[in-house]
């Protein structure tokens, strides 16, 4: 059986190759990845799962950035070494590149937080590394995952759309031309129990096939792509329902005492103060109630200045419903959860970072390795496994079909 060679670039804890690798039809030759907590839990899960041979050579450790030493080898005292992708790939025909640069340079929030919009970090222009790997070894298609925030974000008054679309045609690779009509999905369109809008971009190496790129594009977004939609969306209730409860313990030691009892991992609460435990509480009920105390925005941005002292400009406080999808699981879990507050009013507390894995799809045995904080914003960085599954299964198809 004939799988589909590929590189995986702003590898993360391994989202997206979780889904490629579920279909059985992809056979992994390097991940890229700078971040030690993601990088570490990305080994341990290809060793563990995947039985990927040679994992420890195939997942480099390293600054994408540097791009001279990542494609020719390195000797550093923070990243140790490694003989670089060219030799590591050797002779290998690349079929696709996968992956996705860091969103927050491209997230709305983020571009409402900061002073300048964003228009000075770095993030904003890491596809441009991406783009020379893709240069480099020249596969037959890639896949770029991002926020959707990325269709309307304009550093330094340039669309980055514009400019993605621009570099990428100057290597022979064609995008689709309408890709907020086209390439802009939701996640929970594919079993993903969250509303998570994600642009994902598939790139046509025109070189290499003897149809019209634009017609493949056509074909996957609107013929293929939607073939694995899922029939009935699932709900947080599906998603977490099941797991332990895990209810307030006014004892520290107690606390940390029985939680580290549970028989599924990363399943531990972070601590709330008393008046944290309140405020889920009386939310949680309410919502659960339907008495509809808090209906809007403000009456939130209220609750936190008498509860806190504090104002804030955007709300702070949201609660899960049982019966419907979450909102977007954010690497800002790692900060506070205040926007991802347990249904169950007798919790009251925050979702852990199972519960979030759960809601983005992660099986049960994918273990995160780190702090807490770090396993919330691996986590929230994620591709869901199950809509990279649906990606990879759609990409396959096409592959097929036209290469």
């Amino acid at each position: 059986m004939k799988k589909y060679s590929y590189i995986d670039l702003f590898a993360g804890c391994g989202g997206l190759t979780d889904g490629f690798e579920q279909t059985n039809r992809f056979e992994p030759y390097a991940f890229v990845e700078w971040d030690k907590s993601a990088l570490n839990t990305l080994k341990y899960r290809l060793k563990t799962k995947w039985k990927i041979k040679d994992v420890d050579k195939k997942v480099i450790y390293f600054d994408i950035q540097r791009m001279d030493e990542l494609l020719n080898g390195f000797h550093d005292v923070e990243y140790g070494e490694h003989i670089g992708l060219k030799k590591l790939i050797k002779d290998t025909t690349i079929d696709l590149i996968i992956g996705g640069p860091p969103c927050q340079a491209y997230s709305i929030a983020g571009r409402v937080q900061d002073k300048n919009g964003m228009s000075c970090d770095y993030r904003n222009y890491l596809f441009e590394n991406y783009l020379k790997v893709v240069k480099e070894f020249q596969p037959k298609l890639f896949v770029f995952e991002n926020v959707q925030g990325i269709l309307s974000a304009k550093p330094n008054g340039i669309s980055i759309i514009d400019r993605i679309r621009s570099d990428f045609e100057k290597e022979g690779y064609v995008i689709a031309r309408d890709l907020k009509g086209m390439a802009l999905l939701d996640s929970s369109d594919y079993g993903v129990p969250q509303i998570r809008k994600r642009v994902i971009i598939i790139g046509i190496n025109k070189k290499l096939t003897n149809e019209n790129p634009n017609d493949i594009l056509e074909d996957f977004y609107k013929h293929i792509l939607p073939t694995f939609k899922v029939s009935k969306k699932i709900d947080v209730q599906e998603a977490i329902g099941d797991l332990e409860p895990l209810y307030p313990f006014e004892n520290q030691e107690l606390r940390v005492s029985h939680y580290n009892k549970s028989k599924i991992k990363n399943h531990t609460p972070r601590f709330h103060s008393k008046r944290d435990q309140e405020i889920f509480f009386e939310l949680a009920l309410d919502v659960q109630n339907g008495s509809v105390k808090y209906p809007d925005t403000e009456s939130l941005k209220r609750l936190y200045f008498e509860k806190t002292g504090k104002s804030s400009s955007f709300h702070k406080y949201n609660v899960l419903d049982y019966k419907k999808q979450s909102n977007t699981i954010p690497a800002h879990l790692y900060k506070d959860g205040l926007r991802h507050i347990h249904p169950d009013y007798k919790q009251a507390r925050s979702i852990t970072p199972r519960e979030a894995a759960r809601l983005q799809t992660f099986d049960d045995d994918f273990e995160f390795i780190g702090s807490q904080g770090a396993c919330y914003k691996m986590i929230g960085n994620a591709v869901p496994p199950k809509l990279a599954k649906v990606i990879a299964q759609a990409v396959e198809l096409l592959l097929k079909r036209y290469f």
